[in-house]
């Protein structure tokens, strides 16, 4: 798991943070000089409860007749976040303002998938 953190966070230098909830078991890392973060409790529940209801009603929307669910982008007012759906849980990733996350959704996607196995 720390190994691909690395990689994610290698990608950019304007990833924030980093969290994946797989099983139950959630792990995250946030980048040590991130300006205006939420407090680590806010992002626990932002990982346990927000993320995965977005997935789910996106991925049964997108089921129905376009074809499946590859990512979501959330715009906030401090950052941006990309959430991929993996096996038994997701990978959230925070961009900085001003970094676009579909430019990184590949690129970090085959990071992922080399780590944790599609949903």
């Amino acid at each position: 798991m720390d190994q691909m953190l690395d990689q994610v966070f290698a990608v950019l230098s304007a990833i924030r943070y980093v969290a994946v909830l797989r099983d139950g078991a959630l792990t995250t890392r946030q980048r040590p000089d991130v300006e205006g973060a939420s407090a680590s409790e806010s992002d626990r529940y932002e990982e346990l409860l927000v993320n995965p209801t977005l997935l789910k009603l996106a991925t049964q929307r997108g089921e129905i007749d376009c074809g499946g669910l590859s990512h979501i982008v959330v715009g906030y007012g401090n950052f941006q976040q990309l959430v991929l759906p993996i096996a038994g849980g997701h990978v959230s990733v925070c961009f900085e303002l001003g970094h676009d996350p579909q430019i990184y959704v590949n690129r970090i996607a085959q990071l992922v998938k080399r780590s944790a196995p599609p949903p």
